[in-house]
């Protein structure tokens, strides 16, 4: 039997790799993007929903009940953020989505990209990676069958996937000469879009070795799937 999932992100780079992925993987047989603007992609397994409040998922119940996986790829940087704006956006709406998942399909499973470095003690220094810790161990602790932290260092973009930011454009293409040389010397820091989003599906169908997995973790498990 084939895999529902939901996708959260599918407008940013790693949801858009991840989507990618779903979308020509045989194991995935649909894809619910819930987008607040449309991803402009038209596939016959793509089904988009444009939701105005990311606080409440409840009225999405039905489509969450079907769901066997939901990809949670949302994310955004902390510059310029206060703490309080920053774990509204990141850990609220994180929990949101999970808890609307667990409410309609508590066998599901929830595979959450977070960033390496997040503080799994939460009382870190660095807020960024406190708020990433706490989030982690607030979705770690929903009633899913299954939840997975995925926690990448340096994603390569790769299938024209692109980062919506500016400033992350210009260091991937400072990056880009040197990315081959971070991928053989430091496997444990480099990933791709497509590994992340291939490891993501991967996880949902069966299982991992873990439930916090790094940029190894990661590359392995997007071996796995091939």
């Amino acid at each position: 039997m084939g895999m529902n999932v939901v996708i959260f992100g599918a407008t940013g780079m790693v949801g858009a790799g991840a989507l990618l992925e779903c979308l020509d993987d045989p194991r995935v047989t649909s894809v619910l993007a819930v987008v607040r603007t449309p991803t402009g992609r038209a596939h016959p397994k793509l089904r988009e929903v444009v939701h105005a409040d990311f606080f409440d998922f409840s009225p999405l119940a039905d489509d969450f009940a079907v769901s066997h996986a939901c990809l949670y790829c949302l994310g955004v940087s902390s510059a310029g953020m206060s703490e309080a704006h920053y774990t509204s956006i990141t850990r609220n709406i994180a929990l949101a989505a999970g808890r609307a998942l667990a409410a309609a399909n508590p066998s599901a499973v929830f595979c959450f990209v977070s960033g390496a470095g997040a503080d799994s003690s939460a009382r870190g220094r660095s807020m960024w990676a406190r708020v990433k810790g706490q989030t982690e161990n607030d979705l770690l602790a929903l009633p899913l069958r299954a939840i997975y932290v995925f926690r990448p260092a340096f994603i390569q973009p790769v299938r024209g996937v692109r980062s919506r930011t500016d400033a992350y454009r210009a260091f991937y293409t400072v990056m880009a000469p040197v990315s081959p040389v971070l991928r053989f010397l430091l496997p444990w820091y480099w990933t791709s879009t497509a590994r992340l989003g291939r490891a993501m599906i991967t996880a949902a169908i069966d299982g991992a070795p873990r439930r916090i997995l790094r940029s190894r973790d990661i590359n392995r498990l997007a071996r796995r799937a091939r």
